[in-house]
C-alpha cells in the first residue's frame, strides 16, 4: 500500500480538501506549499516550488506518490509557465522513484480546437506522461465547491445580478461535478493497479449549459434570474464584465472565458469500473457549496 503521498498545491481549492481526505484514509501526507509557515491544513507542510528543482527534490524524497494540482492561470504567460513547471516536476518525480503521479486536468476533445487554458492542461498531462513515472490523469470540467473559481463566478453572478446580458458562451454545454466527487475519484485512483498510467474523464450526472447552471443555482436559493444573450459580447468584453462584477482578477477571467466556448462533456465512463458509486446532482452540489 502507498504510504507517503505528496500533495502539490495543498493550500489550494482542490489540494486542501484532498490533503484532508487522504489523511482521514490513513496516508502520511506531505502538503507541499511555497509558504509552509502559513499552512494550517491537513498533513505535514513541506516547502516546495514547482519552478525550483531543489525544493521539489526535497519534498518528494522518500515519497511513494504525488498529486500534481498546480497551474498558473493568473498569469498572462501561463502556458509557458505550466509547461516549464511540469517538466521540472516530472524530472524530480523520476529521480525520486515515485510509484505514481495523479494529475487533475481538464475535459475537452483532442480535436485541435481546445482553448489555451484547456490546451495547457493537456500539455501538462502529456509532459508528465512522457516521464518514466506512471501517471493517472483525471479530466474534469467545472468543479462545484466553495472556493473554486468557476463556482465562485456562478455564485457571485447569481448573488449580485437579478438580470444579465450574457455572451454566446452561456449556451455551451458542460458537465459540472461536485467537489466531494472529485476528491472521491482522486483518492480512489491512488491504489488500484488498473488505474496506473490511464486517463479518466469525470463528471456529475447532468450535462448542462452554463446558463442552466446560473438559473438553477438561482432557483436553489429561491431566486429568479432573467437572461438576455447578446451575441456581440466578445470574449474580451465578457472577461472584463466578469472581472467587474465578481472578485476574479482580469487575467484569470480572460483565461477562463476563452475556455467557455469549448464543450466539455464526459464521453468515456471507464472511471466507474475503478471507482464505482453514484455522483451528486447539480442542485445538491450547489446546496453543498453554499453551506461550505
Amino acid at each position: 500500500m502507498t504510504k507517503r503521498v505528496v500533495v502539490t498545491g495543498a493550500s489550494g481549492f482542490i489540494g486542501s480538501h484532498l490533503a484532508s481526505a487522504l489523511t482521514d484514509e490513513g496516508y502520511e501526507v506531505r502538503a507541499m506549499t511555497r509558504h509552509p509557515d502559513r499552512y494550517d491544513g491537513a498533513g505535514t507542510p513541506v516547502q516546495g516550488d514547482v519552478f525550483d528543482p531543489d525544493s521539489i527534490a526535497k519534498a518528494l524524497h522518500g515519497a511513494d506518490a504525488a498529486y500534481y494540482l498546480v497551474h498558473s492561470l493568473d498569469s498572462d504567460d501561463f502556458e509557458a509557465k505550466d509547461a516549464a513547471a511540469a517538466r521540472t516536476f516530472a524530472a524530480a518525480a523520476a529521480d525520486a522513484g515515485l510509484e505514481r503521479i495523479v494529475y487533475l486536468g481538464g475535459l475537452g476533445a483532442d480535436d485541435g480546437e481546445l482553448s489555451a487554458h484547456l490546451r495547457s492542461r493537456r500539455t501538462v498531462e502529456r509532459i508528465l506522461r512522457e516521464g518514466p513515472v506512471p501517471v493517472t490523469a483525471l479530466r474534469a470540467a467545472v468543479v462545484i465547491g466553495a472556493g473554486g473559481i468557476s463556482w465562485e463566478i456562478t455564485r457571485q453572478l447569481v448573488e449580485k445580478l437579478p438580470a444579465m446580458l450574457t455572451p454566446r458562451w452561456v449556451e455551451t454545454r458542460t458537465q459540472p461535478i461536485a467537489l466531494p466527487d472529485v476528491i472521491r475519484y482522486l483518492v480512489g485512483v491512488l491504489e488500484p493497479v488498473e488505474a496506473r498510467g490511464r486517463v479518466f474523464e469525470i463528471g456529475g450526472p447532468e450535462v448542462l449549459r452554463y446558463i442552466d447552471m446560473l438559473t438553477r443555482a438561482a432557483a436553489v436559493q429561491g431566486e429568479t434570474l432573467t437572461n438576455v444573450t447578446v451575441p456581440l459580447l466578445t470574449p474580451r468584453l465578457s472577461s472584463s464584465w466578469l472581472a467587474l462584477v465578481t472578485d476574479v482578477d482580469l487575467t484569470t477571467a480572460r483565461n477562463l472565458v476563452d475556455s467557455l466556448s469549448t464543450e466539455v462533456v464526459v464521453h468515456d465512463h471507464s472511471i466507474e469500473t475503478v471507482v464505482p458509486g453514484p455522483t451528486i446532482g447539480y442542485d445538491d452540489a450547489v446546496r453543498l457549496a453554499l453551506r461550505q
